[in-house]
């Protein structure tokens, strides 16, 4: 079917709140490069909202699956476990940086993982509030509605959010927030809102993604850490997005040395395919009652067939060394055009997980949404798909696939270059 015969269906039958605004459909894809359903090519700097770190259908992952396929599908592994489950958890518990032995729960998207992970920081704890950040971005269930850190298009509809969500600034010193006033906003929440005594989890992105790719100091994640200690409060780091090789590491966080007590992920994890965890220390793991969590779906097997061979394309093509790589050579090209462009500033990075803002002046830092949204029309006209995000939407996030061939970097900043010219950057 044509794309304007497959958007007359959409419009027929598809729920306006979860239509896509885009009146292109994909068809097939390799990598970087996408194809719509009348033939035109994409380069892919969205990457599926960073689910695709290794690319479109790696040849190893898709192995993977259709060999899962032809073995198992489903049974619930509440009734009947299988091997990908525990050796998938086994890989993550060797991995992923918490304090202490870790154990793993699997479920099927970022926001089950943060909901799930809220329920465990309750049980471990006996507390029930939690304190998350200004432009944290963490689902779209009802209790991960309330803890984000950002009202519209989120919450706008759904009435009132669940209670004992509080929130703090997020240190970000371009538009005003230093990271002292950041640390007193989070001690005041708990001295005004969320006492130690009621708060079991403080909840922060080591790295924000919806919120704009700005990444939180050593020194204020180690404060938080501290904090967490003193307090009897677990430390929850959401690498949802931040995962998965995307920062240049295996985890954001890992840039600090800071080690949470839980850590959630989804997104690249299985390239594609649905599946999240929730992993942590054994004791906080360990502390609900026998099948008190899970799901139907939970680390299905096709999923974690997928997750265990990106950990193996992540060993056999040095995924993190080309994640770096990727993430120099962003830096550079961007930093270019903050020199070129009146409208261009605060270019930053963490490795490939890069982004700048669009701004009235570099003096004034006033936001440009318009600018990002006239760049990001332009740029999907000429074929790049472009992502903004931030808390003002004047930010251009790039989330490309780590595997992303030079030739087509080259094309797709090309693009990008021109559209900055044409639309008055």
């Amino acid at each position: 079917m044509s794309n304007k015969e497959l958007q007359a269906l959409k419009e027929r039958y598809v729920a306006a709140g979860a239509a896509s605004p885009n009146e292109q459909f994909a068809d097939h894809a390799t990598n970087a490069e996408l194809w719509d359903a009348d033939g035109k090519r994409m380069i892919d700097f969205a990457g599926g909202i960073g689910v695709l770190n290794i690319g479109h259908r790696h040849p190893k992952v898709v192995e993977a699956v259709k060999a899962q396929l032809d073995k198992l599908m489903h049974t619930c592994q509440t009734v009947m476990p299988y091997e990908g489950y525990v050796k998938l958890a086994q890989k993550l518990s060797e991995v992923v940086p918490v304090k202490g032995h870790a154990k793993v729960m699997l479920a099927n998207s970022g926001a089950e993982a943060l909901e799930n992970a809220m329920k465990i920081a309750r049980a471990a704890t006996g507390k029930t509030n939690v304190i998350c950040f200004d432009g944290g971005y963490h689902g779209r269930t009802f209790y991960t509605m309330a803890m984000n850190g950002k009202a519209a298009p989120y919450q706008t509809d759904f009435g009132p959010m669940p209670g004992t969500v509080f929130r703090a600034p997020y240190p970000v010193p371009y538009h005003g927030v230093s990271e002292d006033e950041a640390l007193r906003g989070l001690k005041m929440a708990m001295k005004a809102d969320s006492p130690a005594r009621n708060t079991a989890a403080i909840v922060i992105e080591p790295v924000l993604g919806e919120g704009g790719f700005y990444a939180a100091p050593t020194s204020f994640l180690k404060e938080i850490r501290k904090i967490c200690d003193e307090n009897d409060i677990l430390m929850i780091a959401d690498e949802v997005q931040s995962g998965f090789g995307r920062t240049g590491k295996m985890f954001a966080i890992e840039h600090s040395g800071v080690e949470p007590d839980i850590m959630t992920m989804a997104k690249s994890m299985a390239d594609g395919m649905p599946i999240s965890a929730i992993v942590g220390t054994d004791k906080h793991m360990d502390a609900s009652g026998p099948n008190s969590l899970g799901g139907t779906y939970t680390g299905s097997p096709t999923a974690c067939a997928a997750a265990l061979a990106v950990f193996d394309v992540f060993k056999e093509e040095d995924i993190l060394g080309k994640a770096q790589a990727l993430g120099d050579k962003l830096n550079k090209r961007f930093s270019q055009w903050q020199e070129q462009f009146e409208h261009i500033d605060n270019v930053r990075n963490l490795g490939p997980m890069a982004a700048f803002e669009l701004v009235e002046s570099k003096d004034s830092h006033t936001p440009k949404p318009e600018l990002a949204a006239a760049i990001t029309k332009k740029a999907k006209e000429k074929g790049l798909i472009l992502l903004s995000c931030g808390m003002y939407g004047n930010t251009l996030r790039f989330l490309m696939p780590v595997t992303i061939e030079d030739e087509i970097l080259e094309e797709g900043l090309a693009i990008l270059e021109e559209s900055l010219k044409e639309v008055g950057a």
